[in-house]
């Protein structure tokens, strides 16, 4: 009798854990990695960029990674990411796939020794010095992407 309510139990957890995908994807924002990836094409590869993306507009499937290679059409970008509050900013290099791990443990490590506290003052500075806004086409609508300054698209600096 116990075998069979631990069976019903673990078939119970397994269907749930195997909808979770399924209900995610009926969200109406795109994630994160979805927009880093239309704007990157949208922009012809770039030979680096750097934005800020709401939390709010995005569903973030790229928490914890702070950075890390990403593949998009024939270039490698590395990134550097981090949630400063209320955005996630991305600076994007393309450059050859390394092994990024020990740096993005480092950071990790960094963020959490330090609170997240300069994350969020980075965060709260950023919404007093954006000064240019562009939109990002995914295939969940348009999503808006802040910049310190704007960009010269293709420029190596």
């Amino acid at each position: 009798m116990y075998g069979m309510k631990m069976s019903s139990t673990f078939s119970k957890t397994v269907k749930v854990n195997v909808n979770v995908p399924r209900i995610a994807s009926l969200s109406s924002r795109p994630t994160a990695s979805e927009v880093l990836t239309a704007y990157l094409i949208q922009c012809n590869e770039p030979p680096w960029t750097s934005y800020f993306v709401k939390y709010s507009s995005v569903k973030d499937d790229q928490f914890g990674m702070s950075n890390f290679n990403w593949m998009v059409g024939r270039s490698n970008y590395q990134i550097l990411r981090t949630g400063c509050f209320p955005y996630i900013k991305y600076h994007c290099s393309k450059k050859e796939k390394e092994d990024l791990q020990v740096s993005d443990k480092f950071m990790r490590a960094v963020k959490v020794v330090n609170l997240g506290i300069p994350c969020l003052l980075y965060g709260l500075a950023a919404t007093q010095l954006i000064r240019h806004t562009e939109i990002v086409h995914t295939t969940k609508g348009p999503v808006k992407i802040y910049f310190l300054l704007p960009e010269h698209k293709g420029s190596r600096y």
